[in-house]
């Protein structure tokens, strides 16, 4: 990789209504929500996408995905599995937990270890909190 370059610089979260989605995160992390494109010419009212850009953090994609399934945690043979998943670090397991309640968030019923929680966005999609 001799003068070769690669960063990661965002993730992409596919959902049914990224917008909405997008609003949730914002919330959870205090950040704005900086771009967001409507449906395209006969797409319904849920396409489109929407960007949390940000100088110090990886950029938060959302784009629409007409066939959204939302994934089983844990996996389940046979249930669409989740693929990926959002690490979030926190100073304090409990009021994020919270927090992350409060806006939306849903608490998974299987909690693996003392130092992580393990909750839903809207669409499904797992994520971690941890301390």
């Amino acid at each position: 990789m001799d003068g070769l370059t690669l960063q990661v610089t965002s993730v992409t979260i596919m959902a049914p209504d990224p917008r909405v989605l997008a609003e949730f995160y914002s919330r959870l992390l205090g950040r704005p929500v900086t771009t967001t494109e409507g449906p395209r010419p006969g797409e319904p009212p849920e396409d489109g996408w929407a960007q949390m850009s940000s100088e110090t953090e990886p950029t938060l994609n959302f784009e629409y995905e007409r066939e959204w399934k939302a994934p089983v945690w844990p996996a389940e043979a046979g249930a669409q599995n989740a693929t990926q998943h959002l690490d979030i670090y926190v100073d304090d397991l409990d009021a994020a937990t919270k927090h992350a309640l409060e806006v939306g968030a849903r608490l998974a019923d299987f909690q693996p270890q003392e130092t992580v929680r393990v909750l839903f966005d809207p669409a499904g999609h797992p994520f971690c909190l941890f301390a």
